[in-house]
């Protein structure tokens, strides 16, 4: 017989309650910025009237396909920068809440259930 399959709203073992936040609120400042970065290294290489043309040659290579080779580079640029922009804002918005959620000394509190860096409940309390 087939296991029921259970809700996504339900809480794992040792994790968070779904009504538990685990992400403070969102400034839309980085996303915007990210977004701006990701749709320049869309929408600028698809502007194809910009480079067809043979002239400046590189290397012996046509503008056409150095430039398009070259945004391959810019694209991983932005990408990264719109990356780190992104886990900044993410560590940012996790910090308020276990900010929120802090003992005394700065430390999360103790809960009867220890959890590893997965946030699964360990058998032994937490002691590694």
């Amino acid at each position: 017989m087939p296991q029921p399959v259970p809700s996504p709203d339900a809480p794992r073992h040792g994790g968070p309650r779904p009504d538990t936040p685990v992400r403070g609120s969102a400034r839309p400042g980085p996303y915007v910025a990210a977004g701006v970065l990701v749709a320049i290294g869309i929408v600028l290489p698809l502007v194809v009237p910009i480079y067809a043309r043979h002239d400046p040659e590189l290397a012996g290579m046509p503008f056409f396909y150095w430039y398009q080779l070259l945004w391959v580079f810019i694209d991983a640029g932005l990408l990264f920068v719109a990356y780190t922009l992104m886990r900044k804002e993410d560590r940012r918005r996790r910090d308020v809440v276990r900010a929120q959620g802090s003992g005394p000394g700065g430390h999360p509190p103790r809960h009867a259930a220890a959890t590893d860096a997965a946030g699964d409940a360990t058998e032994d309390g937490g002691a590694r």
